[in-house]
């Protein structure tokens, strides 16, 4: 059923699983030529539209929405979605969209936005936030920092997406800025902070260990407990689930590096601390436009032990342990566990713009900020 258009620009609702297909696709057919864009895998993008296999869908009412030109081919796509457990613990009818992908066509972007912010008015929203995915934490357009590919579960898209979404009425809520470490540039971790973390290490009697990978639900079940403690006062922070946490250890199993996966304990063996960084196999992925077969599989299998390109994807310290440096041992020990590696890249992504005490952290550890990631906001 087509909800608004034009001449040229239909949009409908994706109503069977010809039309999921069509909508998980877009994204390698509008970007076959970019050559920055990294195909994620198709199984991974399938995964987080089906309610069996996404946990976060759980708390969640969905709709998508497809735009179609005069011959039916699709131009472009949006999510609107309602995330009920954070419209609780925000105490505020925020709706959400995402997996917005478009052709350079004004029309038919303001056509699926219109598409996605009625949706979410007749659910009962009073603004409309986003991007905001399916998936843990992946945010926002970019804004800055076009040139490099985006690493492990992270947006990429064109300059022109912020001109749509501004036309549209959308605005600035956030920016999310992204830093990198770069060995091969002449990175070194800061002398002073290897003073620090040894004294803060012996003062408080702090230990650090990696996950136990015999246990690693159990640790992953950890993480999320400390993670919902650390960084609950975040901008657009809720709590995730269980499910969420078991579908995490299920998902980063096949990549994790235990090295790199790190819990921070308190005298009495309590977790207080967390950080997570992984090997960005988006490298890997390159050229083989989302698909395992017939090679891709013995390229991740007999490539990832040759990375030298990490992301930091989330760390965090429990609040009555954030003025105690913990978060510059976690870090101190993933330098650490990378350093004899030989030349790396870590990229710290993301930041949260005014999380002062994160943003002059790393400005302290000499790291470089690249990127900025925005999310919007407006009424509705």
């Amino acid at each position: 059923m087509n909800l608004a258009g034009t001449d040229h620009v239909k949009v409908r609702r994706v109503a069977a699983r010809a039309d999921l297909r069509r909508f998980v696709g877009l994204p390698y057919r509008l970007y076959r030529n970019d050559p920055v864009w990294v195909p994620p895998l198709r199984t991974e993008q399938r995964k987080q539209c089906d309610s069996r296999r996404n946990p976060m869908l759980d708390h969640c009412t969905v709709e998508l929405f497809l735009a179609e030109d005069g011959n039916t081919h699709v131009v472009g796509r949006v999510a609107a979605f309602v995330d009920h457990l954070a419209v609780r613990h925000w105490g505020d009818p925020v709706g959400l969209f995402g997996s917005f992908e478009c052709s350079n066509d004004p029309v038919a972007s303001r056509l699926l936005l219109e598409a996605a912010r009625e949706w979410l008015r007749g659910q009962g929203m009073r603004s409309m936030r986003g991007p905001w995915s399916f998936a843990s934490q992946e945010w926002g357009l970019v804004v800055e920092g076009f040139e490099r590919p985006p690493v492990i579960m992270a947006p990429h898209n064109p300059p022109w997406y912020n001109d749509h979404l501004l036309a549209f009425g959308l605005a600035k809520a956030k920016d999310l800025l992204v830093y990198v470490a770069d060995t091969t540039e002449g990175y070194r971790i800061p002398e002073r902070y290897l003073t620090v973390t040894d004294l803060v290490q012996k003062r408080y009697g702090i230990t650090v260990r990696p996950v136990n990978m015999k246990h690693l639900e159990k640790d992953i079940a950890i993480l999320v407990e400390v993670a919902n403690r650390s960084i609950s006062s975040n901008w657009g922070f809720y709590p995730a689930t269980e499910a969420e946490g078991r579908a995490l250890a299920r998902d980063i199993k096949p990549i994790l590096d235990p090295e790199l996966v790190l819990i921070a304990e308190d005298s009495a063996g309590e977790p207080i601390g967390f950080a997570i960084t992984l090997p960005d196999i988006n490298v890997l992925l390159r050229g083989l436009n989302g698909r395992l077969l017939p090679l891709g599989w013995w390229r991740l299998l007999t490539g990832r032990k040759r990375l030298s390109q990490y992301r930091m994807w989330a760390i965090g310290v429990v609040p009555e342990y954030q003025q105690r440096a913990v978060d510059a041992l976690l870090y101190r020990r993933t330098h650490d566990v990378l350093n004899p590696r030989g030349n790396v890249r870590l990229e710290a992504n993301y930041v949260l713009e005014d999380n002062v005490r994160m943003t002059n952290a790393m400005r302290n550890l000499g790291l470089e900020q690249i990127r900025r990631y925005r999310v919007y906001e407006m009424p509705i």
